[in-house]
């Protein structure tokens, strides 16, 4: 994780800005080098170039800043290419520097969340985050990635509830590690799932009462198959998602999470899991009839590739204790094809 910048090396977009990052974020900007090619600039990146100049007064040492942001966020997409492939392998090529932009905030984020020190250094790097999202709608200057990511939060006018309940989810991820009741577990999802569905329909242009909610189907859908695909690893960093009504009722102790063989009755409450999970894709599969072509296929992609997950799950007899169920690359693939010819329905 990257500490804040200092208030003196931020840069300014007037109407959209936070920061990532230390003193050192500006090397690390200023070194962007190369984790896979980067694309060409487009019409829109010289635009918003154009624009940040003439309103911040800022001169051509501006528009050098945005490129390096920008090239950053690059980076750090392509450092998780396979992840990133998938999600933009149908995505207009004007649409892609928004996209990771996008990314990088929720990347880094993340990582800021599941890979800090302790507790309290992800809750501190966590409230520098939240506060460089009020930076970004305040018009005061930030660094790093957030240069980028509010250039394009005024391009495209991305909803700041959406940014902040992700790191509400972060947060809570520090300080909540059972859930009592299927209620909270959706809840937690509305804060960690649901936002990225709803900043990538608003990118697209498409974001409206119907498709927010449909999306928030699919994305909760892609929480809950994580989770039961995680149970083993989860309990290994103390976090069990299992709601405990539920664990009551199908007799399941967080003792039996400890067993190398995963015992009957939790067998049979991820069965009833991976149910659930499967009806929440389902309910949000008409989103791809709501939305641009291109974006229908990659939203059949991450469904399908979602219910590829509990097909995982259910093809070892549901035992995620024992061996960490995978779709295969081979799946993936042919899951890909069938979305490039339309036969992901």
């Amino acid at each position: 994780m990257e500490s804040t910048a200092s208030q003196d090396n931020r840069e300014t977009i007037p109407t959209s800005n936070p920061s990532e990052t230390s003193p050192s974020a500006g090397n690390a900007l200023g070194d962007a080098g190369a984790v896979g090619p980067t694309s060409p600039r487009s019409e829109r990146d010289a635009r918003s170039e154009r624009d940040a100049r003439s309103e911040s007064g800022a001169g051509p040492w501006r528009a050098e800043s945005l490129r390096q942001s920008r090239r950053r966020c690059r980076e750090i997409a392509n450092s998780h290419y396979e992840n990133f492939l998938v999600a933009t392998v149908f995505l207009p090529k004007r649409l892609r520097q928004p996209f990771y932009d996008l990314y990088a905030y929720c990347r880094t984020a993340d990582d800021i969340a599941d890979q800090s020190g302790s507790r309290q250094e992800a809750l501190d790097g966590l409230a520098e985050y939240a506060k460089q999202i009020d930076d970004v709608y305040a018009g005061r200057p930030v660094s790093g990635i957030f240069v980028a990511l509010a250039q394009t939060v005024r391009d495209f006018d991305l909803p700041r509830r959406s940014l902040e309940d992700l790191l509400v989810a972060f947060r809570q991820d520090q300080t909540v590690t059972r859930y009592g009741t299927v209620e909270e577990l959706l809840d937690y999802c509305r804060y960690s799932a649901n936002p990225v569905g709803r900043l990538v329909l608003k990118l697209s242009g498409c974001l409206n009462d119907r498709t927010a909610e449909l999306s928030d189907q699919i994305c909760t859908g892609l929480q809950l198959a994580n989770f039961w695909q995680d149970v083993a690893r989860d309990r290994d960093i103390g976090r069990v998602y299992l709601p405990a009504d539920v664990m009551r009722l199908h007799g399941v102790t967080e003792a039996m999470l400890g067993e190398a063989i995963t015992p009957q009755p939790l067998r049979r409450l991820l069965a009833a899991e991976c149910d659930r999970a499967e009806a929440f894709f389902r309910r949000g599969l008409p989103l791809a009839e709501e939305v641009p072509a291109w974006l229908a296929k990659d939203i059949r992609l991450f469904a399908h590739g979602g219910l590829a997950t509990l097909a995982a799950i259910r093809r070892i007899d549901f035992d995620v204790l024992r061996k960490r169920p995978k779709v295969t690359k081979l799946a993936q693939m042919r899951l890909m094809l069938r979305a490039c010819l339309g036969r992901l329905n």
